[in-house]
C-alpha cells in the first residue's frame, strides 16, 4: 500500500454510493457537555421486517471502527458484514424472525453526523466538532427508535465501545429495552484504558497532516494517515494477546526482510498492514472523538456510582466476557453482572485471541447470543 496514494479521509461522503444505507434526519440533539449539535443525521441499515406486534427489534451497536453493515443484504451483496456469523438468516440473531436494526454511531464516519460531515456553512466540522459522550450517542439512537416506530426493543447488544451504549441504554430508558447483551466492554474506563486511548490519541495529534483537525482539503498522502496508523497499531496490540502474537509470528523476519539491516519482524508487517488498512476506510477525526468518548465514559455518572446505577437495570441482562481479554478484562465483565439485578454469571468466551474473541469465536458468541435471544423474546418465525 502506498502511502502517497492514501486519502486525507476514509470517510463515506454524500453523493458517494450509500450501498445498504439508510439516513434518518433526528434534528438538533442537545449535548451532555453543553451545547447542542444542529442537524443530526443517523446512517442505519436494517434487515427483516418488524412484526405487528412490534416486540422482534434488535439494535446491533458496532465497536470504535465498526460501522452499520453488520451482515449482508442478500447473495449479491459484495460485503459479508463485520458480524455475518452471529446476524443473518437462521443465525443466532435470526432476521428472519427478529427485525435487526445497525446505526453507524453518532461521531462516526460512515453516513452518521460526524467531524467529517458538513457543518451548517457547507463545509465539513472539522476542528470544530463538539465533544460528545456515550449518552448523546444514545439520545441520537433513542430518537433514531422513534422515527422507525420501535416503542421497545426486545434485544440491545453490543461489544466493546458498543456495550456502552447498550449500559447507557439500559440506564437511559430502561422502558424501551427488554433485553441486553453486554460483550468484551466495562461500565466505567479505567486508568489503564484511558492510558492506552491516551497514547493513540496523541499519536494522531501529533502527525503533522492532521493540521489541529481541519486537514479535508488535503491532497492524497498528506492527510494525517501515519498518526492514524499508529493509534491502530497501537489499538491493535492490545486486542490481541502475548500468547497469539508469539505463537503466530515469535521472532520471525518478515519475507526476505533483515531486521539487522533496517528490515523489519513479521508482526511489525502485521501491524502495518492494519494501519493501512484503517486508514482507507476511517476518519482522524472520528477516531479522536470516539476515542475521548470511551475515555469519558461512566455509566455512573451523576447517577450515584456505577454500583447505583446498574442497580436500576430492569432489563434481562447478559454479560460475555473473552478470558484472555487484556483491554477490557473480565472482572469488568463480573463488576457488571455482580450490580445488574436481572444478570446472571458471567458467560466466558475462551480464546487465545484476546478482545477481537468476540469478533473471531463465532460459534462461541452466536450460542452465547442465540440461546439468550430465544429465552427472552422467543418470537415465531413469519409464515411466508
Amino acid at each position: 500500500m502506498d502511502p502517497a496514494t492514501l486519502p486525507a479521509t476514509g470517510a463515506w461522503r454524500e453523493g458517494e454510493d450509500p450501498r445498504g444505507r439508510l439516513f434518518a434526519d433526528i434534528g438538533a440533539l442537545p449535548l451532555e457537555a453543553g451545547g447542542r449539535l444542529p442537524h443530526v443525521k443517523l446512517a442505519y441499515e436494517t434487515w427483516g421486517e418488524l412484526n405487528e406486534a412490534g416486540d422482534n427489534a434488535v439494535l446491533v451497536l458496532h465497536a470504535l471502527t465498526g460501522d452499520s453493515h453488520v451482515t449482508a443484504h442478500g447473495p449479491g451483496d459484495p460485503a459479508p458484514g463485520w458480524w455475518h456469523q452471529v446476524v443473518g438468516p437462521g443465525r443466532a440473531i435470526d432476521t428472519d424472525r427478529y427485525f435487526v436494526v445497525a446505526p453507524n454511531v453518532l461521531g462516526g464516519c460512515q453516513g452518521s453526523t460526524g467531524p467529517s460531515s458538513s457543518a451548517p456553512d457547507g463545509t465539513p466540522w472539522g476542528s470544530r466538532f463538539p465533544v460528545l459522550t456515550v449518552r448523546d450517542q444514545v439520545a441520537a439512537e433513542l430518537e433514531l427508535a422513534d422515527l422507525l416506530g420501535i416503542e421497545r426493543w426486545a434485544l440491545v447488544v453490543g461489544a466493546s465501545m458498543g456495550g456502552h451504549r447498550v449500559l447507557e441504554w439500559a440506564v437511559t430508558a430502561p422502558e424501551r429495552v427488554g433485553a441486553v447483551a453486554v460483550v468484551a466492554s466495562c461500565a466505567q474506563s479505567s486508568a489503564e484504558q484511558i492510558a492506552w486511548a491516551h497514547t493513540q490519541v496523541a499519536a494522531i495529534e501529533l502527525d503533522p497532516g492532521w493540521r489541529g483537525g481541519d486537514y479535508y482539503d488535503a491532497a492524497p498522502g498528506h492527510g494525517p494517515h501515519t498518526g492514524l496508523g499508529l493509534a491502530r497499531q497501537i489499538a491493535h496490540t492490545t486486542y490481541r494477546t502475548p500468547l497469539e502474537l508469539d505463537q503466530r509470528f515469535g521472532r520471525l523476519p518478515q519475507g526476505g526482510e533483515e531486521p539487522l539491516s533496517g528490515g523489519r519482524f513479521a508482526v511489525q508487517s502485521y501491524l502495518d498492514h492494519h494501519a493501512g488498512k484503517l486508514a482507507e476506510r476511517f476518519d482522524a477525526n472520528s477516531y479522536l472523538t470516539l476515542t475521548r468518548t470511551m475515555m469519558t465514559h461512566d455509566v455512573g455518572r451523576d447517577r450515584g456510582g456505577v454500583e447505583a446505577a446498574l442497580a436500576q437495570v430492569t432489563a434481562e441482562t447478559l454479560v460475555v466476557a473473552v478470558d484472555s481479554d487484556r483491554l477490557f478484562f473480565p472482572a469488568e465483565s463480573e463488576r457488571i453482572a455482580a450490580a445488574v439485578p436481572t444478570a446472571g454469571p458471567v458467560a466466558h468466551v475462551r480464546s487465545p485471541f484476546g478482545h477481537d474473541g468476540f469478533l473471531i469465536e463465532h460459534d462461541q458468541v452466536a450460542a452465547l447470543l442465540g440461546r439468550f435471544l430465544r429465552a427472552v423474546a422467543p418470537v415465531a418465525r413469519p409464515t411466508r
